[in-house]
């Protein structure tokens, strides 16, 4: 085997977005672009050399060759152990596990999380750093910044390996080792819930459907919730990962989840849905005749995840995504926890992780999780609601109208206006940020603005400064407004408009909104400046 230098050129457009670098596969597919990607991280991650890397993604279309590449550019970057999923397969949240477990130096993510797969859709890739978290904005930038001066990589002249067989071989002095991805995953679940618990639940004539999306999880949710913790076999949906995810949009919302909500929303619904994305770090939460928005699920299980083995000692804090639902400020409010507010982007949650603040954190866009790991975990999110149901014995849309007529309820909704040019979102939001200044005091609808800005954020713990994270309009503990551009998509711009109205009383959620999305176009002018007449999606 050989160690070749391979000349190439910068690509301009390889700055990572809130999670990663995503793009089209034939983007990525193109020679040297990916290679030139995995180049600047390794010279921007010394402690890889004679260090331990894992890797593994999604099972996207690329996937696999992505895995190839990745292997043989390791090896020749000195790299000694190398920890791949079987197939190349590792969910997100799993990945994140694995580092953390086996005190890895870093890891490469092979997702583009929610996006569409298959060979018109969309690739992504990540380096999570030892901890398991997400690269911090300063390491991302650095390798943006390499990215663009790059006239040369390194890799091994080597022949595919089999990664489709678990077992370990020795290849020029580099410990391969390809695993089981789901194992010490499981492992891991059965420290934070009570199992017993739950299989009684199931036991008791309980049912749970989950719904894989035919995408990573399925493989995780098999082992958990049919063979650990004894749901039939329909209990798990679209269990087989494919490589365009059977053609589907592996976001698990009320639109591309649609028949899961429909089943839901009849009769005889089971007692529990779940959904999870293309590579298994968000959830969809539901009962019978119930969606539970993400930010009432994160405010839910705050409220209740002390009762479960794994947090029984209390939790040290809690957090959420600016953009998200105030309903856990409520919770922790009366709990006595710290709450955070961070930008969008699990990257932001993962100093307060480490430093021992958190114990919950979540966003709006579906993704809830724990300390357990450094990224959201959308399977993680079902288990622990079905722990929930099992310990309280109530069901889930009981404990919602319990929850409500005790703190509340914040009604919210999300309006994604998808496939705008960038010169349109841009002239929006810059027209918003010209006027945030001017709004505190101006009453819109018999509601007055309390504070108005453009969102920064600065790290409690190591003081690094995030601005212009996202635009919004308070009306004191009423009701908010908030408006984004989007950090994960790789086509046109995707604009955000977040809308939240807190009743004490409650009633008809949409009677509430309308209002507020009144509002939101007289300051916004979105939906006159976009030519949109409605949002593309709503949850």
């Amino acid at each position: 085997m050989s160690i070749r230098e391979i000349p190439t050129t910068p690509f301009p457009d390889q700055k990572p977005g809130t999670a990663g670098l995503r793009k089209k596969v034939a983007t990525v597919a193109q020679p040297h672009y990916l290679e030139n990607f995995v180049e600047a991280v390794f010279r921007n991650v010394p402690e890889l050399r004679g260090g331990t890397l894992v890797v593994g993604g999604d099972g996207r279309h690329h996937n696999d060759v992505a895995v190839q590449t990745i292997i043989a550019m390791a090896i020749a970057h000195g790299v000694t152990r190398i920890i791949v999923g079987r197939n190349g397969w590792l969910s997100t949240p799993a990945a994140s596990h694995l580092v953390r477990h086996l005190d890895a130096d870093g890891g490469f993510v092979l997702t583009a999380s929610h996006n569409p797969a298959g060979v018109e859709g969309d690739f992504g890739i990540k380096f999570n750093i030892r901890g398991g978290g997400q690269a911090p904005q300063s390491l991302t930038d650095a390798i943006h910044r390499t990215t663009l001066s790059l006239d040369r990589y390194r890799i091994a002249d080597l022949a595919p390996l089999d990664i489709g067989t678990t077992g370990e071989r020795d290849v020029e002095g580099c410990r391969v080792a390809v695993i089981d991805g789901v194992s010490d995953y499981a492992d891991l679940m059965t420290t934070l819930f009570d199992f017993d618990a739950v299989r009684d639940w199931l036991r008791s004539g309980h049912r749970m459907v989950f719904d894989a999306m035919h995408a990573i999880t399925g493989p995780y949710a098999r082992r958990i919730l049919i063979e650990q913790l004894g749901a039939p076999e329909s209990a798990v949906r679209n269990a087989t990962p494919l490589p365009d995810f059977n053609g589907g949009h592996p976001d698990p919302n009320l639109i591309h989840a649609g028949a899961l909500v429909d089943e839901m929303m009849g009769n005889g619904a089971p007692d529990l849905a779940a959904a999870s994305d293309g590579d298994g770090d968000r959830n969809m939460i539901l009962g019978p005749g119930l969606f539970l928005s993400p930010g009432d699920s994160l405010a839910m299980l705050a409220a209740h995840l002390d009762r479960l083995p794994g947090y029984r000692d209390g939790l040290r804090g809690v957090a959420r995504s600016m953009p998200t639902s105030r309903a856990l400020d409520v919770v922790a409010a009366e709990r006595g926890l710290p709450c955070h507010e961070t930008p969008t982007g699990w990257k932001y949650f993962c100093n307060l992780l480490d430093a021992g603040r958190l114990t919950l954190c979540g966003e709006e866009s579906f993704g809830t999780s724990s300390s357990h790991v450094r990224e959201k975990d959308g399977l993680w999110a079902a288990l622990a609601w079905m722990n929930v149901l099992a310990v309280t014995g109530r069901s889930l849309p009981e404990l919602a109208r319990a929850h409500w007529a005790h703190y509340g309820r914040h009604y919210y909704q999300r309006h994604d206006y998808e496939g705008l040019p960038e010169a349109t979102a841009d002239r929006i939001t810059d027209a918003l940020r010209d006027r945030v200044a001017s709004l505190p005091g101006c009453e819109f609808a018999g509601l007055r603005v309390t504070a108005a800005d453009d969102f920064a954020y600065t790290d409690p713990v190591d003081g690094s400064r995030a601005e212009h994270q996202g635009l919004r309009v308070v009306f004191g503990d009423a009701a908010r407004i908030v408006l984004r551009k989007s950090g994960t998509g790789t086509g046109d711009a995707t604009l955000r408009l977040y809308l939240e109205r807190y009743r004490r009383d409650v009633i008809d959620d949409a009677a509430c909104l309308d209002a507020v999305a009144e509002i939101a176009e007289t300051i916004t002018g979105l939906r006159a400046e976009s030519g949109r007449a409605q949002p593309d999606v709503v949850t």
